[in-house]
């Protein structure tokens, strides 16, 4: 089903609760009411596909349920004045949101600036929305930065950084039967990170492994309590050429003295990759001029987008569970059938 956007206000409190009101209908449909927050906090460059991205997983795995997003970055992720300018017909900052909690928060990763997670500029920002979330919504779903972090904050898990980074498809299993994981088949998903999360560290602490990545480990795992964290080491949402893209920004950090990277795994087939390795060390070494060949900016197509909107129906379905739970017998009758 489609998703609706939630354009903030001066008024928004007032606004939400009207919206709420407006759509609120026959009590029949309350139940396949949910909202969600995205809170957004991907650098300037990434922000507008961050958000495409996730709205349309989403909108392919809703099904049954009208979903209305609503759109949050971090007050304190460092941003150009043009793309705050840009970003605010769209987004709030999250210091409103126990004045009007969502049902469910998704919050994206950001760019690493510190050594450590805790000691990011955005952490107590970060950290204190997570808290907000766990008291006032029904779930929370962690991606990538974001994953690690809350996994920091509750369970004090400290991720652990690689020598090598994880890019490319690698290829995934379902490791546990849990309702999270109904119906998701095996495939590649897209991984790009430096850190993971060992899976004895988070197994000791109560989290339930799902899926699993092949060689880059752990790939999306839950905390099933009161409220129910969804989490996700690779990236379902990404486009076909989000890797490439990565890719050729990475290759632009080593022209200017980065190390050189790996072509993302499993992506171009073998004689293509031989040819772009080819390419890049001469753009390296100075013998090409400092551009990707187009033939290194076509992905493959995205076949991990179906298994990432069966993964967000589950969880929007658990949602729904819960809210019809707290909202006694007659909502839940009235969601269920009951």
């Amino acid at each position: 089903m489609p998703v609706t956007l939630v354009r903030p206000s001066p008024s928004a409190e007032i606004a939400n609760i009207r919206e709420r009101r407006l759509r609120r209908g026959v009590l029949a449909d309350r139940g396949r009411r949910l909202s969600v927050e995205l809170v957004n906090n991907m650098p300037d460059a990434a922000v507008l596909a961050t958000q495409r991205q996730f709205i349309r997983l989403l909108e392919e795995g809703a099904e049954a349920f009208d979903v209305s997003l609503g759109l949050m970055t971090l007050s304190s992720v460092e941003r150009s004045a043009e793309a705050r300018r840009d970003m605010a017909e769209l987004y709030r900052s999250p210091a409103g949101f126990s004045a009007a909690p969502p049902d469910a928060i998704i919050v994206t990763g950001a760019e690493p600036r510190a050594a450590e997670l805790d000691e990011e500029p955005y952490w107590r920002e970060l950290t204190g929305l997570f808290d907000a979330a766990r008291v006032r919504a029904y779930a929370t779903l962690a991606s990538c930065l974001a994953a690690h972090a809350l996994v920091l904050h509750r369970d004090r898990v400290r991720r652990r950084r690689s020598p090598t980074k994880w890019s490319g498809l690698y290829p995934t299993t379902v490791v546990s039967s849990h309702p999270l994981a109904e119906g998701l088949s095996p495939g590649f998903t897209p991984h790009s990170r430096w850190n993971g999360l060992d899976e004895a560290d988070l197994v000791a602490k109560g989290y339930l492994v799902l899926t699993r990545a092949g060689e880059a480990g752990v790939d999306m795992f839950a905390k099933d309590e009161d409220h129910l964290a969804l989490f996700f080491q690779g990236h379902p949402e990404y486009d076909g050429d989000t890797l490439a893209r990565e890719y050729r920004r990475d290759v632009s950090r080593a022209i200017n003295g980065a190390p050189a990277p790996a072509p993302p795994a499993n992506y171009y087939d073998a004689e293509t990759e031989l040819r772009v390795r080819s390419h890049v060390a001469g753009m390296i070494a100075g013998r090409e001029a400092p551009n990707m060949p187009p033939y290194a900016m076509i992905g493959p197509q995205p076949s991990w987008r179906a298994r990432g909107a069966r993964a967000i129906g589950n969880w929007l379905a658990a949602v729904a569970a819960r809210k019809a739970a707290a909202n006694g017998p007659t909502f839940s009758r009235a969601r269920f059938g009951g």
